[in-house]
């Protein structure tokens, strides 16, 4: 039986393209970037090709671009890194963020708390895991160090107007950070059109391998490193760069943000029919996440009186591979953070199941829709 996946916002299979690109530099350009001789040259030839690239399409400097191992390295730079600088520069020790975040934001923001004593404001949301603007204004300190809000949420796709956060913040000097790992290949990501200071990308999403990850952030915000050694990536980030990955990143990059808008109005309006189709076929159905402002090829869904990873194993059974949420979180028992901060009650948050598209994705998902159906009656029947 064929399977289909659904499940890309967990990881995606890495593009031939990318692939193509990767393996000189795996095999014949494979030197150290640092090496002062033709190998290492040709490497790091390719590594400052690789991060110009990054910059053009994120709207920043060349020396912004920091190379990371992934999405929750780079949001740990960014939190740990942009407020321990700030707290060195300036003595601010406040950090504004929200409680739906991926957990590589709300873990960095405890330890910054419970080791450097930081007080963390965590922003309410609305049901549909929307963030005001003038609440986080609100939350403003003269002591706030940075402001960071995930641009789209990696369980429900609600895409947060950051643009808007970010002017409030700029006009009291706070910088701000996003997390666009989810966002990336559907949503504009220049950080100069948004006035971010500091964005977060992972590979995997785009058709990258594993293991590789960006940064962007400003050279003139303070940055204390996590890792110290050699003083590689202009010592923000030390260790031996991964060349590949990184021109395998900025090719999946460079070919996301080429087929952005047209893949986004394709696959929303897939979206939007298969989301219809559900609605009307479950009667427990309910969408979770905004219905206007979310992600092209997010669907998200509770289905009340099941278990998601029932209904989960009942769509893999009929050849359809999804998810309850994160794939960070996945084996925990408990319910989603992200659904209970938006107040979905705590039994109704374990039925939870996650449908996210492919850029590709170019017929309706009408037998999904079907299976989807079958599905959560056989769980509510118990067969």
């Amino acid at each position: 039986m064929s399977m289909l996946y659904l499940d890309n916002a967990a990881t995606t299979p890495v593009r031939p393209e990318v692939l193509e690109a990767m393996t000189p530099f795996l095999t014949r350009w494979f030197g150290n970037p640092s090496s002062h001789h033709t190998v290492g040259e040709a490497a790091a030839d390719a590594l400052a090709d690789a991060r110009a690239r990054v910059a053009r399409i994120l709207g920043m400097r060349a020396g912004d671009i920091v190379f990371t191992s992934g999405g929750t390295e780079a949001d740990n730079l960014a939190i740990k890194g942009i407020a321990l600088g700030a707290l060195q520069a300036s003595g601010r020790r406040h950090l504004v963020t929200t409680p739906i975040e991926h957990e590589a934001i709300l873990e960095s923001a405890d330890y910054l708390r419970r080791l450097h004593g930081f007080d963390v404001t965590l922003v309410g949301v609305d049901g549909h895991a929307r963030v005001s603007p003038d609440a986080v204004a609100a939350a403003l300190r003269d002591d706030t160090a940075l402001v960071s809000v995930g641009y789209a949420n990696n369980e429900v796709g609600t895409v947060q107007d950051v643009a808007a956060i970010a002017a409030i913040a700029r006009e009291r000097r706070v910088p701000v950070h996003i997390d666009a790992v989810q966002a990336a290949g559907w949503l504009p990501l220049s950080a100069a059109d948004l006035g971010v200071d500091a964005i977060s990308l992972a590979g995997h999403k785009l058709g990258a391998p594993k293991g590789t990850g960006v940064l962007g952030v400003r050279g003139r915000v303070p940055l204390e490193p996590l890792l110290h050694g050699g003083g590689q990536e202009r010592g923000r980030r030390s260790g031996t760069e991964n060349v590949a990955g990184a021109v395998g990143f900025a090719v999946a990059l460079e070919l996301a943000e080429a087929e952005r808008a047209e893949a986004a109005a394709r696959v929303a309006a897939l979206r939007d029919r298969f989301i219809a189709r559900v609605l009307a076929a479950v009667p427990s159905a309910a969408l979770t996440g905004d219905p206007m402002h979310r992600l092209p090829g997010t669907a998200s869904f509770t289905f009340a009186g099941t278990s998601g990873e029932a209904v989960l194993l009942e769509l893999e059974r009929r050849g359809v591979v999804s998810s309850s949420g994160s794939a960070c979180a996945a084996g925990s028992d408990e319910p989603s953070h992200v659904l209970t901060a938006m107040g979905v009650p705590a039994v109704v948050a374990q039925t939870a199941v996650r449908f996210t598209l492919p850029h590709g994705l170019a017929e309706p998902l009408d037998g999904v829709a079907d299976a989807v159906a079958a599905s959560v009656a056989a769980v509510q029947s118990g067969t």
